[in-house]
């Protein structure tokens, strides 16, 4: 199921070697910088912490001190978010920037990894489901779950955070946050239509969405 080749040079972004004469790319992309900031290292949260620390740093000041004071002991911790956030962000954009996904008509590759780049090929035949998990803005995620009979156990830590999130046990390499996710699954499931271990690509609608299977058109799609 996997081919990776850590040192290998590659043939094209994203591919370690040329394309077999009746292989297609389909489709290649890569993360939204600043949505796998919030999805893979909660940037949201991040802010909000250091938000509410600057309001009870100043709230608590206000008691005791002048507005001047009080105001000038937020800075410490506005700096120290400042910094903790662009460093989550950097990570993030580079994570993005370094990664590349390819579809092609016989395999889904992943070329991941900033400091230590790995390249991981899954052949349709060695996947047994896919699934969507799309957000409102239209980006979203395509995680790959990987046959049990696929050889070599994949690595949560060396995958991160191209990866299913909170499925450690059998990890499934993703396509983490990338726009457009809805077109990308359609591509998926006519590519891989009658080459899955068990074809069947299911969707998995925002928390806010509706449920599955409702007149919004929330079904699973099957990939036959």
């Amino acid at each position: 199921m996997e081919d990776h080749d850590d040192f290998a040079f590659e043939h094209a972004p994203g591919l370690p070697e040329p394309l077999p004469k009746d292989e297609e790319m389909l489709w290649q992309g890569r993360p939204n910088a600043w949505r796998l900031a919030v999805e893979s290292l909660l940037l949201k949260w991040v802010i909000g912490y250091f938000v509410l620390l600057v309001v009870w740093r100043v709230v608590s000041a206000l008691a005791d001190h002048s507005a001047a004071v009080a105001f000038g002991s937020a800075v410490p911790p506005i700096l120290l978010g400042l910094v903790a956030v662009g460093l989550l962000y950097g990570f993030a954009w580079l994570q993005a920037r370094q990664a590349v996904y390819t579809v092609t008509t016989a395999r889904v590759i992943l070329r991941v990894g900033a400091a230590l780049q790995v390249t991981l090929q899954m052949p349709y035949s060695r996947i047994e489901n896919i699934a969507l998990d799309l957000r409102k803005t239209g980006t979203g995620t395509i995680a790959f779950e990987p046959s049990r009979d696929g050889g070599d156990q994949l690595s949560y830590l060396v995958l991160w955070p191209h990866v299913r999130p909170w499925h450690a046990r059998l990890p499934q390499p993703a396509f983490r946050c990338i726009p457009d996710a809805q077109a990308v699954a359609e591509i998926l499931a006519e590519a891989a239509e009658g080459k899955l271990a068990q074809p069947r690509i299911a969707r998995k609608e925002a928390p806010s969405a509706k449920p599955a299977g409702d007149a919004s058109g929330a079904a699973p799609m099957p990939a036959e």
